[in-house]
């Protein structure tokens, strides 16, 4: 019997005991995070699931997990031989949760989770969706946790301020700005429980969740108080004196439940969306739910200009890591030992080198069939050996103190098939023509997605992710309101239009399970091109400097356009990153970032 079937077995044992015909187990905290540090990772230990997006159901007799197109390759070779079915989100005749749980739980039932790591509009919808058969929930069940013996600590980092010249704008500044948008809304408390939006509120930075600088915290806000929820011995000495001064008051990061019950007839601003389902249902029934989406995440979304420039030059320190990873891959690859695991510990040297703190995210390093799987993360007793042939796939990013980058680059360490270079032309000139988009205000990523899919969609192709998502500054490389997709994704809360200072990723790609993924990615900002008398029209600049493999490329298929938008980029490339190369680099790179002629 495998682990997870241990585990699972366990956990039913404990269901049987409090009556529970199935229990839940989602990929969150207590704060709704896309990542969760290792004290969280509930569904991963009771699943194998590695992946960063998915929920578990564990019934009597049947164990499912849903996840996105991002992970159907890796969670089906994760979840082999555990008994857990995979279930493909999206896909034909694969029900969602909530339908599986309308048509599978009994009348009467019970289902169970931790109501710390449901939001609250998850549990509220599910109450609607299975009044009818009488269910009820036992939120307060910790189930996973209880059988989870050497489960790790809650994590407690230190906590450190960010300067305003990184900020860009005071904590009292942003503070006056909440108040005000909380008066709008006729508030009078506002809870404020998503980490990024808490740390960007009062300019500081830790590191409770790996590679997301964020402290573990909850926030309450009235016209007089400011109280933060969290660990205090992850304060101390100046950060307290700065919080303080502030008018922040402190209390351990568990009292944030006592808090909440004992708020009466207040109007209580909060996002159901992120805000965990226990906190809500703690709330005494004299209070009035105002239910919108956080101020903070807007203002926080509008890179202020300090921002912007510190990106510009932080993006060049980035970009000469990149390069001289890229120069030292294509000169060394078959002459010196190389795997999937052993070059990305490269990369991340080369970031250090030029101030680097910490990853944006797990780098991804894949080389051939590997990088089918877009989410692919090596292990190092199983990851793949370098030769110089095929493609090779590197996703990754720095967290600077000038902010957070992200890059993917596809190139090729020998010779390659024709069909990876046909699928390798079109990924580039979808990103260059996305790079190159104008647009009216008030358009968001589900208009501009079609640039760049048109040339895949032409040939029956697509790739099963978004285009494009937000970019925090020294946060989370994943940020909302702003993405781009062709179809609404809800739970992404990545619709809203684009306007001067957002940050979004531009990074379509292929996959071919089995052979080869390919996939070529720059960061953008959002700023203004020209007010005519039809209005406001936005364009795109890029953050990213980095060459772009030549070799894999097909240049019959390219249109003249897409070329000089290549040679375009090339040039300032080459412009931006040689004057801080060694000779030999600076050399290579004047022939890497060659004009492409027919």
């Amino acid at each position: 019997m495998s682990e997870t079937a241990k585990r699972i077995g366990k956990l039913r044992e404990m269901m049987r005991e409090r009556r529970i015909d199935a229990y839940l187990v989602p990929t969150s905290d207590y704060h709704e995070s896309e990542y969760v540090g290792k004290h969280f990772a509930c569904r991963e230990f009771i699943t194998g699931f590695t992946g960063s997006a998915g929920t578990a159901l564990i019934a009597k007799d049947w164990a499912g997990l849903w996840t996105d197109g991002r992970y159907f390759v890796q969670a089906a070779a994760e979840l082999e031989g555990s008994g857990v079915e995979l279930m493909k989100m999206g896909e034909p005749g694969v029900p969602t949760l909530e339908e599986y749980l309308e048509q599978n739980l009994p009348h009467h039932g019970i289902l169970g989770f931790d109501g710390r790591v449901i939001n609250a509009r998850m549990g509220e919808d599910l109450q609607k969706r299975l009044e009818s058969k009488s269910i009820s929930f036992a939120y307060t069940e910790a189930l996973v946790g209880d059988i989870w013996e050497d489960r790790p600590a809650l994590p407690g980092e230190p906590v450190w301020i960010l300067e305003d010249r990184y900020a860009g704008k005071s904590a009292a500044d942003k503070i006056k700005e909440l108040r005000r948008e909380m008066k709008k809304n006729h508030a009078t408390v506002h809870l404020l429980t998503t980490l990024d939006d808490i740390v960007w509120l009062f300019n500081i930075r830790g590191n409770d969740i790996p590679h997301n600088p964020v402290v573990l915290s909850y926030v309450a806000v009235t016209a007089k108080e400011l109280c933060l929820f969290v660990n205090l011995q992850a304060i101390f000495g100046e950060v307290q004196a700065y919080l303080e001064g502030l008018g922040v008051t402190l209390y351990p990061y568990q009292e944030i439940y006592t808090y909440v019950q004992e708020l009466y007839h207040e109007r209580v601003l909060l996002e159901k969306g992120k805000v965990n389902y226990a906190i809500v249902r703690y709330l005494d029934e004299s209070n009035r739910i105002i239910d919108k989406m956080n101020p903070t995440v807007m203002k926080k979304a509008e890179k202020s200009r300090t921002e912007i420039e510190n990106l510009k030059k932080v993006h060049i320190r980035d970009g000469v890591a990149m390069t001289k990873y890229i120069y030292w891959l294509k000169h060394n690859v078959g002459k010196l030992p190389m795997t999937e695991c052993s070059v990305a510990e490269y990369l991340q040297k080369l970031r250090k080198d030029q101030g680097a703190m910490d990853e944006s995210f797990a780098t991804i390093s894949a080389y051939g069939a590997n990088a089918a799987m877009c989410h692919y993360h090596a292990q190092e007793e199983s990851c793949a050996v370098l030769k110089p042939e095929g493609l090779y796939l590197v996703d990754s990013g720095g967290q600077y103190l000038e902010g957070t980058t992200d890059i993917t680059r596809t190139m090729a360490l020998g010779p390659v098939t024709d069909e990876e270079r046909e699928h390798y032309t079109l990924v580039l000139m979808s990103m260059l023509r996305l790079g190159h988009v104008k647009f009216l205000e008030g358009c968001s990523g589900l208009s501009l997605d079609y640039v760049a899919r048109e040339l895949m969609w032409r040939r029956g192709l697509n790739y099963n992710h978004g285009t494009g998502h937000g970019v925090g500054y020294l946060l989370n490389v994943h940020e909302r309101p702003v993405g781009i997709r062709f179809k609404t994704v809800p739970e992404r809360q990545d619709g809203a239009p684009f306007v001067p200072g957002m940050v979004c990723s531009d990074e379509p790609g292929i996959y071919i399970e089995g052979s080869h993924g390919i996939r070529t990615e720059n960061l953008v900002f959002c700023k203004e091109a020209e007010t005519t008398e039809y209005g406001r029209f936005f364009e795109f600049e890029y953050l990213t400097y980095v060459p772009i493999d030549l070799e894999p490329v097909d240049v019959t298929l390219m249109e003249d356009k897409d070329m000089a938008y290549l040679n375009e980029y090339h040039s300032q490339v080459y412009e931006k990153i040689s004057p801080y190369l060694e000779a030999e680099e600076a050399k290579w790179l004047w022939d890497v970032t060659r004009p492409l002629t027919r």
